[in-house]
Parts: C-alpha cells; sequence; structure tokens
C-alpha cells in the first residue's frame, strides 16, 4: 500500500472577484469566501495563486476554472503524476480561444494544451 494513501490533502478554494485562495479540507461542503462571503471554486491540488496586482494572471485563473478546468495532476495516492498545463496570462487564453475558434475545440481543449500548434496536428 502506498504510504500516501493514508494521508488527507488539503486543496486550494478560489475567489477570483477577491483574489483570494486558501488551503482547506476538501470535504465536499461549500466553502465560502473570508472577504465577500460568495462560495469559493475549487481550484485543485496543484495551483499556485499569482499576486493580487496580477490583473493578466487572475483572467488566466478565471478563464481555466470557468471552463471547468482544474489545476490538477495530482494522483489520489500522491506518488504519480506531473501538473497537467494551464495557461498564465490572459494573452495564452487568447491565443488558445482563437485555435479553438478555427479548429472547433471546447474552451476545456483549447486552454489544456500546453502547445497551441498541438492543435494542428
Amino acid at each position: 500500500m502506498c504510504t500516501y494513501g493514508m494521508v488527507t490533502y488539503k486543496v486550494h478554494y478560489v475567489c477570483v472577484p477577491c483574489r483570494q485562495s486558501h488551503k482547506l479540507p476538501w470535504d465536499g461542503a461549500e466553502h465560502l469566501c473570508t472577504h465577500c462571503r460568495r462560495p469559493m471554486l475549487f481550484a485543485g491540488h496543484d495551483f499556485a495563486a499569482p499576486r493580487k496586482s496580477k490583473d493578466r494572471e487572475w483572467a488566466a485563473v478565471a478563464a481555466v476554472l470557468g471552463a471547468g478546468l482544474r489545476y490538477e495532476g495530482f494522483e489520489p495516492c500522491g506518488c504519480g503524476q506531473e501538473p497537467k498545463y494551464r495557461p498564465r496570462t490572459s494573452a495564452q487564453v487568447r491565443a488558445r480561444r482563437r485555435i479553438a475558434a478555427r479548429k472547433g475545440l471546447t474552451d476545456a481543449e483549447a486552454l489544456a494544451l500546453r502547445d497551441p500548434a498541438d492543435a494542428w496536428r
């Protein structure tokens, strides 16, 4: 048995309008933002919050979470996989959305592409 299978990991929850993130236990409960009291979004195990002043990076976070993607790459036992690619800036989001419009991809498929050229293959 894997040693990580016995540990309960905390996950990241995000309030995009307030630009706050918290690591809380994943218990299925609704977690509210400490600032605005709105429900926070589940961002996954591998989320790294940008600084509050980074508008373009928070726009990318909003687009990724809005498309239904999470910042994951974490096996349930904790001993596998690298984190999956997610765009870091709004320019990267725009480039992937243009590709999605041309190729007929969904937002989630386009935002998960590491390199936009991958859509042409």
